[in-house]
């Protein structure tokens, strides 16, 4: 679906944000670019059809079953606090997703509009990062965001390194934020965006 967006807007040089599932996106689109440029699928000019100048992944998991297990604890740990379970899911809202007194409009709104094939963890819950070989196409450039109190937690964040195929890959913890940086202090998240993407314009 990228590749028909990307050949309708007609848009050959171009950086590409993914955050959380849509990092996982990110992630799975660019491998597969880099493993077919092996193969040799280029133009007459020895450049690929469409460019991936750099990257950010934002609070985008390694592997979904330690991040499950990540939210389970962090969930044992607020009923231990409070054992009001009828809390416990904004309890968990303000602490690891979004750090506001109350959510904001937009999430609310992605939220209701989440549909039913894609909602939840549910489809993803067996996904896991793997390695990009080191002999594909180089892939761009990388940073990985990720937020103070994220539930999507640094030492996961932090294995992204390990799984590009090349070492330009970059951390970036977000002070005082969680899994929706943008939304808790979109100013702060902004300029640290426009500053990666603007290196590599």
């Amino acid at each position: 679906d990228l590749e028909l967006l990307l050949k309708k807007l007609n848009l050959r040089r171009f950086h590409l944000y993914g955050h959380s599932y849509g990092g996982i996106l990110a992630f799975e689109y660019l491998k597969r670019v880099a493993e077919r440029g092996q193969s040799g699928e280029e133009e007459e000019d020895g450049d690929h059809l469409n460019k991936c100048l750099s990257v950010i992944l934002s609070s985008t998991p390694t592997d979904m079953e330690e991040t499950i297990q990540s939210i389970n604890d962090l969930e044992q740990s607020l009923l231990q606090q409070d054992p009001d379970l009828y809390t416990l899911d904004e309890r968990f809202r303000k602490e690891y997703q979004c750090r506001t007194e109350n959510i904001p409009q937009p999430l609310a709104n992605s939220y209701a509009h989440a549909g039913t094939v894609w909602a939840g963890i549910d489809v993803v819950k067996d996904w896991k990062a793997e390695k990009v070989s080191d002999d594909t196409t180089r892939m761009p450039s990388s940073m990985i965001m990720v937020g103070e109190y994220d539930f999507v937690n640094e030492l996961s964040a932090s294995k992204w390194k390990a799984l590009f195929n090349h070492p330009f890959v970059r951390m970036k913890i977000l002070n005082e934020c969680s899994h929706h940086g943008l939304l808790e202090d979109g100013n702060a998240y902004g300029e640290v965006v426009d500053s990666f993407f603007s290196e590599y314009d």
